[in-house]
């Protein structure tokens, strides 16, 4: 990792000049570029292969420069300063006058914002003028990266820098709530919910069945390695990869282990590492056993659950 400040300035050189680049955050990396301009953004989704109609996350440095493009209420306030910066994006009302690309909402006059922690990103927008939309820095529909190597092996030479932040420490997307109206959990992430239900002294649950698509992440397939997996496998095939939530003592070069002791943030944080593995491994199938579906262990069944449709 390369914390100096050549590297920023270079990532600002280049999104000065509305190009994409790939920078760390604690979730994932991403495709980051001047959420303020038409030209940038619309790089972003020809990159991604992404879907026109799929909004994307702006990430801000602190809530002074959030203030010119959102409407901010108290539950807001509550939970960011809770847990901002960090790995939760607020649904928020978008004001009329905001500089914000219509790319990027979708023409809606809603926004996901987000305060990332990642040191060096932080450093990074401290010295833009705007704010910069990255979704997760990976082809549509496909594996999240979790490191600058990742990203290259996404894009190649199709972005001009990749900032380098090392390994993501999280290694899951953020937590989506929709604080419009009444909250709502939208996506499952990096904070638990009955963390989010602490400070709103409320029980919210995840609400899956969404009608419209106002948040990324949402795609019946997600997070998928482009290899079939089954889910909560006892006994594994003889030719696909075996991934365990916990290291034993059998041996087999077809076993990949997400932590050494059952530790679900581990596990999280290995998830998206291990299953670009067993792909560039060439296997043609992965089973999984099953996951605890206790904190953490909610969002990893998420990913899976959407990495396996079809």
């Amino acid at each position: 990792m390369k914390n100096n400040l050549s590297n920023i300035k270079k990532s600002k050189y280049y999104l000065d000049k509305n190009e994409c680049i790939g920078i760390p955050t604690e979730t994932v990396y991403g495709l980051a570029a001047n959420a303020y301009s038409d030209k940038a953004t619309s790089k972003i989704f020809k990159l991604k292969k992404r879907p026109q109609r799929n909004p994307l996350i702006v990430h801000y440095y602190t809530l002074k420069n959030l203030i010119n493009d959102c409407e901010i209420n108290n539950n807001f306030l509550k939970l960011y300063k809770k847990f901002c910066p960090g790995p939760i994006t607020f649904i928020l009302k978008l004001k009329k006058n905001s500089k914000i690309s219509k790319n990027v909402t979708n023409n809606k006059n809603t926004l996901a914002v987000r305060f990332p922690k990642h040191s060096l990103t932080r450093k990074l927008l401290k010295n833009l003028k705007y704010p910069i939309a990255a979704p997760s820095a990976n082809i549509s529909t496909k594996i999240s990266p979790v490191s600058k190597k990742d990203v290259k092996d996404e894009f190649g030479n199709k972005i001009k820098f990749i900032l380098d932040g090392g390994r993501s420490r999280i290694g899951l997307e953020s937590t989506i709530v929709s604080l419009l109206r009444k909250p709502k959990i939208l996506r499952l992430g990096g904070i638990e919910i009955n963390k989010i239900n602490r400070v709103l002294k409320a029980k919210f649950k995840y609400n899956k069945n969404l009608k419209d698509t106002i948040v990324p992440g949402q795609s019946k397939l997600h997070y998928s390695p482009g290899i079939k997996i089954r889910l909560n496998i006892k006994n594994p095939k003889l030719d696909e990869a075996f991934i365990l939530i916990k290291k034993k003592k059998i041996s087999n070069k077809n076993y990949f282990y997400l932590t050494k002791n059952k530790n679900l943030r581990e596990a999280g944080r290995n998830l998206y590492k291990t299953l670009r593995m067993v792909k560039k491994l060439k296997y043609k199938s992965i089973a999984i056993e099953r996951i605890p579906t206790n904190g953490i262990g909610q969002t990893i069944n998420d990913r899976l659950l959407r990495a396996s449709k079809k």
